[in-house]
């Protein structure tokens, strides 16, 4: 792919931090390490108080006051801490972006991840993956538009169908930001199967075999970007996804339809 290749010459590529490095390699494991993740976290003073906060908040209710690190991950729960403390980590790791509004881009993150694990549960699939890979799939767009802003601008033109902006990057830039996305994704040593899940996110259904965690985050980009840009009734919203995909991932519409989350619970918590 040279246009993709070529992208990358001259571009200064964010590092991840050794904090969200460890957490991704948790991932991994079978069964949570709660030292493992303490000690990740615990690492870093400005991200135990960010979460030691947010623990606190309204979104969780809790009937008592979270002081510590280890009161957050008892009552907060291992896992739910340890995908605040990633997204924390990542979504710091780049600055504001002309052309890019970063609440509304942060948000967007956010509901992808949640609905690809919500799908993940559904399915039986590996839900901590599936969270990453939600959340990674469009970092690459912050990249694209520091380098090749008046083509970045193009494809955020309003209105546009969800799905559309895949559509707009494959026209105007010879790629798409989720490609561009597992290629850092490689360079920052995530798992092989969320690299191959970024790759095959834009058209899952071409990829051979098909990728089913591919699959997965693309239905989850379709449903984030339709609450939060063009709110539909559950049945709607469902009805407007691919049904290739739907028949792919053996997904009973009229199941969606019926349980499907509402956005606003993943987006609830600022994680910036």
């Amino acid at each position: 792919m040279p246009h993709l290749t070529g992208f990358f010459d001259n571009v200064q590529l964010p590092t991840m931090p050794d904090v969200a490095r460890d957490l991704v390699a948790t991932m991994q494991d079978d069964d949570i390490p709660f030292e493992k993740v303490r000690n990740a976290i615990a690492r870093d003073p400005a991200l135990t108080a960010k979460l030691i906060r947010l623990a606190n908040s309204a979104r969780f209710g809790l009937a008592r006051q979270v002081a510590t690190l280890d009161d957050a991950l008892t009552l907060v729960g291992l896992n739910q801490v340890r995908t605040l403390a990633l997204a924390a980590c990542m979504s710091g790791m780049f600055k504001d972006t002309p052309g890019i509004q970063a609440d509304a881009f942060w948000k967007e993150s956010m509901a992808t991840a949640g609905y690809a694990q919500w799908l993940a549960r559904t399915l039986g699939s590996d839900v901590q993956q599936s969270w990453l890979a939600g959340f990674l799939v469009r970092i690459a767009e912050l990249i694209i538009a520091q380098k090749v802003p008046e083509q970045m601008a193009a494809t955020e033109q309003r209105p546009h169908q969800a799905g559309g902006r895949w559509e707009r990057e494959m026209r105007l830039l010879g790629f798409s930001e989720a490609q561009v996305t597992a290629e850092l994704a490689r360079r920052w040593r995530v798992p092989d199967s969320i690299v191959r899940a970024l790759e095959t996110a834009e058209d899952p259904v071409a990829a051979v075999p098909f990728c089913r965690l591919g699959g997965i985050v693309h239905v989850a980009m379709l449903l984030a970007e339709i609450g939060l840009e063009e709110p539909k009734s559950p049945a709607d919203t469902i009805a407007s996804l691919p049904e290739e995909i739907k028949r792919a991932l053996q997904l009973d519409s009229d199941w969606l339809a019926e349980h499907l989350p509402l956005v606003a619970d993943f987006v609830d918590v600022s994680v910036r």
